[in-house]
């Protein structure tokens, strides 16, 4: 790890941004770059070399950055989120789908330009699936990267449609070409479950039901829950899902099997969560008053995932169970926010 690495974040603002960029920092070999369409707060821009304010759909200013900076490595985190998505699909699609393909094309030439593959993490969501019923979700319990891939919400048809086009960038781009480069996009993608963080807000995702229900606790608030009792999808605690990211980034190109990585670390239903938070904090109030339409995406999404792929090829190994998650990371740290 004593090479010095030149990356960019994409969407570095956000929920993932946050922790990716001070873990990034402590490790200390990167030069973080970082692109969000709003300025980064001054604490975490202090910890990058350069910050950009811009939108992934200009080709422009991407280009730009990675002369300018010798991007050797991309963690593209800019997205538009399920719920938000479905309020505008062409507008998601635009930003989801054109502006990964912006930053593929530019770290293609990127790699060529420095003679070195560009690494390209990509994290992809749960969403992509789409089981047709509650019998088979329940049937199937923990789904393999290569079943039910059949989106309902547009931010699963475009994280998908990406997943594609980065595996294509990765080992087709340029077939035809007589002077196909052996330099290229070294893409990986890793497909998120829920996350949650005991340090941002939720912001607009449809697993946001159970950081929602968390904050609401621990500020001693009543929640009105979209979701039903009984639905389970998988979730991670956000420091393990940057570690993951970090883990992959780092993953030797030989030891990696597939393009695609499923990651999980536990699976509770709504109402599981409801009883840990119960025996956690006084007054707990939680309804259940369901959106029919967000709990129709839930209903697709696996009651678990399949990792094997990424616990063997890379040694994804998440620190939080569903009991520690709560009990050493999440509760604690919102305990003191709350005291203040």
């Amino acid at each position: 790890m004593g090479t010095q690495h030149n990356v960019l974040i994409t969407g570095a603002g956000g929920e993932i941004g946050h922790g990716l960029i001070r873990r990034l920092a402590e490790e200390g070999s990167f030069n973080i770059v970082t692109l969000d369409l709003k300025g980064l707060n001054p604490e975490l821009a202090a910890l990058c070399t350069a910050s950009h304010t811009g939108d992934v759909l200009d080709a422009g200013l991407i280009a730009q950055i990675f002369s300018d900076h010798k991007i050797d490595g991309l963690f593209h985190l800019a997205a538009m989120l399920s719920s938000s998505g479905e309020r505008n699909p062409e507008r998601a699609f635009d930003v989801n789908v054109g502006g990964t393909m912006n930053l593929l094309k530019s770290a293609g030439e990127q790699a060529r330009l420095i003679g070195q593959h560009v690494k390209f993490i990509f994290p992809s969501t749960i969403a992509v699936y789409g089981l047709p019923d509650p019998e088979t979700k329940q049937r199937a319990n923990k789904v393999k990267e290569d079943e039910y891939l059949f989106p309902i919400t547009m931010y699963g048809v475009n994280k998908l449609s990406c997943e594609h086009l980065g595996r294509y960038y990765a080992h087709h781009y340029g077939a035809l070409s007589e002077k196909k480069s052996q330099w290229s996009v070294d893409f990986r993608a890793l497909r998120f479950p829920g996350l949650i963080s005991a340090h941002t807000v939720p912001s607009g995702g449809t697993s946001d039901y159970v950081p929602e229900m968390l904050h609401a606790a621990a500020a001693g608030q009543p929640y009105a829950c979209f979701a039903r009792s009984d639905t389970r999808i998988p979730f991670m605690t956000m420091p393990d899902a940057v570690e993951s990211i970090l883990r992959l980034f780092f993953a030797s190109r030989e030891v990696l099997t597939t393009t695609v990585y499923n990651v999980g670390a536990f699976a509770p239903s709504a109402a599981e969560v409801e009883a840990l938070l119960k025996e956690s904090f006084s007054g707990v109030e939680i309804s259940y008053e369901v959106n029919e339409s967000r709990q129709s995406f839930l209903d697709t999404w696996p009651a678990d995932v399949d990792d094997t792929a990424a616990r063997n090829d890379w040694g994804h190994n998440p620190r939080h169970g569903f009991r520690e998650a709560f009990a050493d990371y999440l509760i604690p740290a919102l305990s003191g926010a709350h005291a203040d």
